[in-house]
Order: C-alpha cells, then sequence, then structure tokens
C-alpha cells in the first residue's frame, strides 16, 4: 500500500510540473478578429491601388481609391468596397481590440529573435517577438510547422516594422494561413516577390511595393494600405486571385 500511494504521489507530483503554464506547453489562443475577419484589407485612413488584384472585401474610415467604386477601377477586385460606412466602422473597432490582445501576449525569452532574420527558419506554434527593433524576411523561406495541429497558431510581434523582398513563408504539417498573426508596432512593407501569408495588424501603414507580391490573409492597418506594382492579397475564405497577379 505504502509503494502504491508512494507511486501516486510521484504521479501527481509530475502532473503538476506539466500543468505548469509555460509557452512551451501551453497552446497559444489567437484572439477573435470580430467582424474585421471579413476584410482583406482595411485602412484606418484610407486604402490606395493601382494594378494590383484584391479577392475580398475592401474597407476604410475615409477613402478607397482605384477599384470599381467608388472611383475609377485601376484595380481588380472580388468583393466590395466599404467606405465611411457602418461596416468599415465596426471593423475597425475589432481590429483595434485585436490589435491589443496581441500586443499584450506574453513572449518567452527564447522566442525573442531580436537581431535574427526570419528567412531559413523553423517556427512551432507560439509566440515569437523582436520587443524593440524591426524584423525581416528577405532572400528566403520562413516556414510555420504545425506539427500536425491544425488549430496551431503563431504569433509574431514586431516592436516596429517588418519589411520583405523575394521571400516566402510556408505552412506545413498541417499549419493554417488564418491562425497567423503579424502584430506590427509601425508598417509593414511587404516587396517585390514576396508570397506572405497571415493576418497583418499594423500600428501604422502597409504597403504592397513591388511585383508579385501576394498576401494570403488580411491587411489590416490603422493608418493606410497602399498596394502598388500588381500586388495581390486574397482571403483565406475566398481562395481566388485575379487580374494582376493571377498565376
Amino acid at each position: 500500500m505504502k509503494t502504491h500511494q508512494k507511486h501516486l504521489s510521484t504521479l501527481f507530483a509530475i502532473a503538476a510540473l506539466l500543468g505548469g503554464t509555460s509557452q512551451g506547453f501551453a497552446a497559444t489562443i489567437a484572439p477573435s478578429l470580430g467582424t474585421a475577419s471579413n476584410f482583406v484589407v482595411l485602412g484606418g485612413a484610407g486604402v490606395t491601388c493601382t494594378a494590383s488584384a484584391v479577392s475580398g472585401d475592401v474597407g476604410s474610415l475615409v477613402t478607397v481609391t482605384g477599384f470599381p467604386t467608388p472611383a475609377p477601377a485601376l484595380c481588380t477586385l472580388v468583393g466590395t468596397v466599404h467606405s465611411v460606412d457602418a461596416a468599415a466602422t465596426t471593423a475597425f473597432a475589432d481590429f483595434a481590440v485585436a490589435y491589443d490582445a496581441l500586443a499584450a501576449m506574453p513572449c518567452d525569452a527564447a522566442n525573442n529573435l531580436t537581431g535574427q532574420a526570419l528567412a531559413g527558419k523553423t517556427l512551432a506554434p507560439g509566440v515569437y517577438c523582436f520587443p524593440s527593433t524591426t524584423a525581416n524576411l528577405t532572400a528566403g523561406t520562413l516556414t510555420l510547422d504545425a506539427g500536425g495541429d491544425a488549430n496551431a497558431v503563431w504569433v509574431i510581434q514586431v516592436g516596429t516594422a517588418i519589411t520583405t523582398g523575394s521571400a516566402s513563408v510556408a505552412m506545413i504539417n498541417g499549419g493554417q494561413q488564418q491562425n497567423v498573426f503579424w502584430q506590427l508596432g509601425t508598417a509593414a512593407t511587404i516587396g517585390t516577390d514576396t508570397a506572405f501569408t497571415g493576418n497583418i495588424l499594423a500600428g501604422s501603414a502597409i504597403t504592397f511595393t513591388g511585383a508579385n507580391a501576394t498576401l494570403v490573409g488580411r491587411a489590416l492597418a490603422k493608418t493606410a494600405v497602399t498596394m502598388t506594382a500588381e500586388a495581390c492579397a486574397f482571403s483565406i475564405s475566398w481562395r481566388l486571385c485575379r487580374g494582376a497577379c493571377a498565376r
């Protein structure tokens, strides 16, 4: 009986250790985007598009230019424009709540990527951070490995801005694009030949600057979203890319 009780005590002790909260064992829970999830592109200070393609809804608290309505069509749109309407206003408020929730998530010291390049890395699910610096994804691939968990979540917090070029984000072993979140203190610049993935929530602007810059996810910015030079954004749910970027 004493031996049996000793074994039980040992098991309880192990269970207590494993039950402790740490990023290594606890699953990251994604915040809700609310009605912002209905938008592929959302800019608080405007959305401007030239020679690009978007599949999904586009919205702004001020003006949206470059799509069939309300401005002359410079870009291809499969979706609806919401300019200074209730849908855009509510979505922007929901985006702001999600942004703050992502920024508040704790990042373990082991996942502090300050000074490291994202290209060439393989990241398991979790919260990663560049607390006070920029992040760069250039000339290579960032791989997100879900380890067979379709509900795996990645949160990448960047203290300032992210810049990309000639790069991609690859999902493997069951990872889902809608479960990737980029929380940026300031801006995102998505450059030439970039295949980017996930929900970008930017504290200032998001700019697609080069040809063949694609996003599977959402571009949600507190200020402006600008799409030039045959960029392409399309939502996870629509799974379409037409016009300038079709390939």
